[in-house]
């Protein structure tokens, strides 16, 4: 094409997903600022195209081809705002990798993000799942995220309250495709205290001492954690977490502790989180493995793309487990990545 947003046709996205699927998008455009979002989300309206905004693809799943624009935010940039004797807010553009972040601000001594060390996917992915692990979630230390709104073509600033995040979920993912986010705003500290709660944390640091253990080392220690139980998308196709913990009463939970004393999860007053991987696990897919896909076998969240599966075996994977864990449990397990394409 010539004038206007560089815009490229029948675009391969296997590499653009950590599942590693091969799809293409119709029309493919990758946004490095403001102005080229705006020109190439107005180059698909005009043309009365679908459009997908992706990140670093690292929660979707692509049945298919996808027809219209696949437009990547690229927006990088990472700024310090008032700085004080204890605190700061870190800017951080849409399109830098939230990992190399997270080890960015743990670097320099601040402390809130270090829990979410190697989470796959971009700075601007994080808000719509309100991203969260071992006892922390993005929405405990994020202050605003601006975003352009389709629905006005305005850039806004929406506040923490106003992303209205809940566990695994935000404004911006119940209304899919209205708010395309360009940075965000972290509020951190040099005193926060460290959350080291989380069991697989508590173990990890059983035997040392933690009054002067850094928000780097709390980082270290988290990747250390999760790359002896997840496997590298780089070297094995994945999203990560596939399903959610289901939320259930406080009295389903106990009449679930009565068939099952060894079921785990972490109740409160009201309700109770259930461990997904347990539910799984004791419906026997863990390590389940066909000639294509299957289930990690030291993981029972993480499904697995071994040698070339496409969307649907992934999906019709994902759909046996769910109907094994409702006919045993009567849980309804809620899948976390998004599905698009045809």
């Amino acid at each position: 094409m010539t004038g206007g947003p560089l815009i490229r046709e029948w675009v391969s996205l296997r590499s653009k997903n950590s599942l590693g699927i091969a799809a293409s998008a119709q029309f493919f455009s990758q946004a490095r600022s403001l102005e080229d979002l705006r020109d190439a989300l107005n180059w698909a309206d005009a043309k009365d195209l679908k459009t997908l905004v992706l990140g670093g693809g690292s929660n979707l799943v692509f049945a298919g081809d996808f027809y219209g624009l696949v437009l990547q935010v690229s927006i990088l940039g990472r700024r310090w705002h008032e700085v004080e004797n204890d605190g700061a807010t870190l800017e951080l553009g849409a399109g830098e990798s939230w990992h190399d972040c997270v080890l960015y601000a743990a670097k320099a001594g601040y402390r809130g993000i270090e829990n979410l060390a190697l989470i796959p996917g971009t700075v601007g992915a994080a808000p719509v799942q309100n991203i969260g692990a071992y006892g922390a979630e993005l929405k405990d230390t994020l202050v605003d995220v601006t975003a352009l709104d389709r629905a006005t073509g305005k850039s806004i600033t929406l506040s923490n309250e106003a992303c209205d995040f809940s566990y695994r979920d935000s404004l911006f993912k119940r209304h899919p495709g209205r708010y395309v986010i360009t940075s965000v705003r972290l509020r951190l500290s040099r005193s926060r205290p460290l959350q080291l709660d989380y069991r697989d944390l508590a173990e990890y640091f059983s035997d040392q001492d933690t009054d002067h253990l850094t928000p780097a080392d709390v980082a270290q220690a988290v990747m250390a954690v999760r790359r002896r139980k997840l496997p590298d998308p780089s070297q094995l196709p994945n999203v990560g977490s596939f399903f959610k913990n289901p939320i259930i009463s406080i009295s389903d939970w106990q009449a679930l502790q009565k068939r099952h004393p060894d079921i785990a999860g972490y109740p409160d007053d009201s309700v109770a989180k259930v461990a997904a991987a347990w539910l799984i696990d004791q419906c026997g897919w863990k390590g389940y493995r066909d000639d294509k896909v299957g289930v990690h076998n030291r993981q029972a969240l993480v499904l697995v793309n071994h040698s070339d599966g496409n969307g649907q075996d992934i999906l019709n994977l994902a759909s046996r487990i769910r109907q094994d864990v409702q006919s045993r449990f009567g849980i309804e397990l809620e899948m976390e990545p998004g599905i698009v394409g045809d």
